[in-house]
């Protein structure tokens, strides 16, 4: 049996810009990309916590240690500047992989910056 479990995830980012006229997704700074292991072009959850919109789209890589997140095409209806959000990823695991798996879970502050591996919040 597989199970569909979160990846990953970035934690309370806050959207730095949303641009209606591009042509759909999310662009997320590379560095936080990398260290939440998600990939150009990879489905991505969006959870607005400032107004409770919940949408699906995919990332687009940033500039790196820029702290962009960037909500694109339509989706810039569901958040605008400065709303916190989270990003999450799904992936299927067969139950030999679960005795082994952890999600990757990436705080980051106010500006996007990742915190210290030390400085973490509950999930």
């Amino acid at each position: 049996m597989e199970r569909r479990m979160m990846k990953s995830k970035i934690h309370r980012a806050r959207v730095t810009e949303s641009n209606l006229e591009y042509e759909g997704s999310i662009t997320i700074d590379q560095a936080l990309m990398e260290k939440a292991n998600i990939i150009p072009y990879e489905q991505v959850d969006i959870y607005n916590v400032t107004n409770g919109e919940r949408f699906t789209t995919y990332a687009i890589r940033g500039e790196r240690n820029s702290g962009v997140i960037c909500i694109n095409g339509a989706a810039a209806h569901k958040g605008r500047k400065d709303d916190i959000i989270i990003i999450v990823t799904y992936a299927n695991f067969n139950e030999n992989e679960l005795a082994v798996f952890e999600p990757q879970k990436v705080y980051v502050d106010a500006l996007n910056r990742i915190k210290p591996e030390n400085i973490k919040l509950a999930s």
